[in-house]
């Protein structure tokens, strides 16, 4: 591996003998590990680099290339670099390199040199570094690595037909590569159109970072029964401008880059970029080539499966930034930590270079699963990305709901006092704002639509007259203790098993004790369990979403006890029907809470 020119970087900063004992180097003031077999960190600053082409948008698997060089540059106290490769002007899209802009920065990429922040390594736009190319094609011909080659379309066409008829492998004869130095220079200073190709010596195999050690080490030419054939690419092109793998070389070494962080798809061309920097006489980088994404039957990602520019991410589906970067890194990488939840910072701090082999299957399902954890972790922090879903939650309820739906659950309150308790007690099951508005639907409208209610569990034999009782208890709280505490107290504390059971007896041994306090136990249990499902069918009609307590609060005393009333007369055609029930007049053990508003609903000092 590699280690920067003394000229690159700045002198580490000093570190402890107990922390050097200990495999430590200190970098940007933090102390990292030094280099790991395991992990394939290097032991110094990293320079990576992003090196788009702005023919596309930015999509999920150019994303998490460019995650994987920031990580690794962040990780290691180094430098991310962003370079715009803009020499197929033919294919280029206008707005394609602002958006690229846009969504890097939208995801948090934020790039230490490059286009907008400039640099000691600049222009960082390959159409701006044209020049640059030209003079060091010119140097490899000079030292004869190159040659001009003056074979027009037509020859070479000829030849290629040829050998393809032939049943042989394509190549080119080195016809121009026998020109004399003086005679070549004088055919282009004439004007006469020509290419310059580089005179491969050979194509050796590498070591990259995932797959060990590579490539076919393969001769540069190919001998058969009609001609000898060579692999010698182009590198300038009849036009005056770089071929991608001569700009692509040049631009790493001269910005000192020290890890090439790339998809597998360029992994056939990393031995012809290794030849060229042995031409040059430069010492390559190391490279590292992630995975294939593809989907469940393996094929590989495209428009037709989600493999689409960001846009659709974040403005379609509502993705959150942090959801899609978590996602990213989980394509491919693998870490020890307990869970698979990240933000951007925590990412930075754990990245290591364990990348597997071998394709990665994208699976959305994850996608959604991460959404669902960072919406909590932003509820529970009021982050900006909460104040973001708020207002997008009201946006949405404002393009679904008129006012005059929701206005007197309102009450005095607005949206963007309303949403927030009700995001926070809900914000498990957030995916999207329209999704959750639709789970939460019955938060924004007075006129539920119940089913006909049932029980729980039929057996259970609950009076529906006593659910009717436990609820005109709750109801009974003044709202200025209208809390989540005070339901959760009042609702875990109430003596349901006297709503199924008999007067306790005077058991006279151990065993009968036992025995009642463990039907008293169960029978609790049984009548809860029916009290939380009336009151969310009373309450959302039946709907998932926040607790009961929760609901109560969010909603309100006056619209909770409408809907508690409204209930009460849907289900009094049940009364005959339950039974005789036992009025409990006491909610249970209450200590230390504030009772003087309980009346004679309050439990008995004793």
């Amino acid at each position: 591996m590699r280690r920067p020119s003394p000229g690159l970087l700045a002198r580490r900063p000093w570190i402890c003998i107990q922390c050097s004992r200990a495999g430590y180097a200190s970098v940007a003031g933090k102390s990292i590990r030094a280099t790991n077999k395991k992990t394939n960190l290097p032991d110094f600053p990293a320079r990576t680099r992003f090196a788009p082409s702005p023919t596309g948008y930015l999509h999920l698997g150019s994303l998490r290339t460019a995650l994987f060089n920031y990580l690794l540059a962040k990780r290691t106290g180094g430098q991310f670099l962003l370079r715009i490769e803009d020499t197929d002007q033919k294919r280029t899209i206008p707005d394609a390199e602002q958006r690229l802009y846009d969504d890097l920065k939208w995801a948090g990429l934020h790039w230490d040199e490059g286009p907008t922040v400039g640099g000691a390594y600049g222009p960082y736009r390959q159409s701006e570094r044209t020049a640059i190319y030209r003079d060091h094609a010119h140097n490899l011909i000079d030292n004869g690595h190159a040659y001009r080659c003056f074979c027009s379309a037509d020859r070479l066409d000829a030849f290629a037909r040829h050998r393809s008829q032939a049943g042989l492998a394509p190549g080119y004869d080195r016809k121009c590569a026998d020109l004399s130095a003086e005679e070549s220079a004088d055919k282009a200073a004439k004007g006469e159109a020509h290419v310059v190709r580089l005179k491969v010596e050979g194509y050796p195999m590498f070591e990259d970072l995932v797959y060990g050690k590579t490539g076919q080490n393969r001769s540069p030419n190919k001998l058969d029964l009609i001609d000898r054939v060579y692999d010698d690419p182009i590198l300038i092109k009849s036009d005056g401008h770089p071929t991608y793998h001569l700009a692509n070389v040049v631009d790493d070494h001269l910005m000192k880059i020290t890890h090439v962080i790339r998809g597998t798809e360029w992994m056939p061309s990393t031995p012809l970029h290794v030849a060229l920097y042995n031409a040059f006489q430069w010492t390559p980088p190391s490279f590292g080539h992630v995975p294939l994404l593809v989907d469940k039957s393996g094929q590989k990602l495209s428009k037709r499966n989600a493999d689409i520019d960001l846009t659709f991410f974040k403005d379609t589906q509502g993705i959150f930034a942090a959801t899609l970067v978590n996602f990213a890194a989980l394509l491919g990488w693998s870490h020890t930590q307990k869970s698979d939840i990240f933000d951007l910072e925590e990412l930075e701090q754990i990245f290591n270079l364990k990348i597997t082999r071998g394709n990665t299957v994208v699976a959305f399902e994850k996608l959604w699963f991460l959404q669902k954890a960072h919406a909590q972790r932003f509820a529970a922090t009021n982050s900006p990305e909460f104040d973001d879903m708020v207002t997008k939650l009201s946006k949405t309820v404002q393009e679904t709901y008129p006012e005059e739906q929701y206005k007197s659950i309102l009450q005095s309150r607005n949206l963007a006092e309303y949403i927030p308790p009700l995001l926070k007690a809900d914000a498990k099951s957030f995916t999207t704002a329209p999704e959750f508005l639709t789970r939460n639907s019955t938060f924004f409208t007075t006129t539920l639509s119940r089913p006909a209610y049932a029980p729980k569990d039929p057996k259970s034999n609950v009076p529906i007259t006593s659910l009717h009782t436990a609820t005109a208890a709750l109801t009974l709280v003044p709202e200025s203790h209208w809390t989540i505490p005070t339901h959760k107290q009042n609702i875990t504390s109430y003596d349901g098993a006297s709503a199924l059971l008999p007067e306790p007896l005077s058991p006279t041994d151990g065993k009968e004790v036992q025995e009642e306090g463990e039907a008293r136990i169960t029978a609790d249990k049984t009548f809860k369990k029916e009290l939380y499902h009336y009151l969310r069918w009373a309450l959302s009609g039946s709907a998932p979403g926040p607790g009961i307590p929760e609901t109560m609060v969010i909603l309100g005393r006056d619209e909770s006890l409408r809907r508690l009333k409204e209930a009460r007369q849907l289900t009094m055609d049940l009364v005959e029907r339950s039974g005789p029930t036992r009025v409990v007049k006491k909610l249970g053990s209450m200590e230390n809470v504030d009772t003087e508003w309980m009346g004679s609903l309050a439990p008995k000092s004793t």
